[in-house]
């Protein structure tokens, strides 16, 4: 069984900084993709931050200059840096990896998400 824990989020005033850090635990074998993914009530799941094994990371628009997303494959960890953060940025942020679990298998697990609300 694996498990995607998530935490950093909070309430933050708009133009400010947060830091989320994903980590990840159980029968792990490795990664291929990890990324984050955001969600407001009413509307679907939108990918945020993209970081395939290996390759380079990939934005939506909207966070392109503003959020960073790096991993650490030794400790299992994904995080997501976000800056010059808007109130538009208020969501659900959840962590989503795809993991080895043994055999070479290869299952996409969720975290339980974390709240991101930028007001002032």
């Amino acid at each position: 069984q694996v498990q995607l824990v998530e935490s950093g989020g909070g309430l933050v005033q708009p133009g400010g900084s947060l830091g989320l850090s994903c980590a990840a635990s159980g029968s792990i074998f490795g990664f291929n993709n990890m990324g984050w993914y955001r969600q407001v009530p009413g509307k679907q799941r939108e990918l945020v931050a993209a970081m395939p094994s290996g390759g380079r990371p990939s934005y939506a628009d909207s966070v392109k200059g503003r959020f960073s997303i790096s991993r650490d494959n030794t400790k299992n960890m994904v995080y997501l840096q976000m800056n010059s953060l808007k109130p538009e940025d208020t969501a659900m942020y959840y962590c989503n990896a795809d993991v080895y679990i043994g055999g070479n298998r290869l299952l996409n697990y969720w975290g339980q998400g974390t709240q991101v609300t930028v007001s002032s």
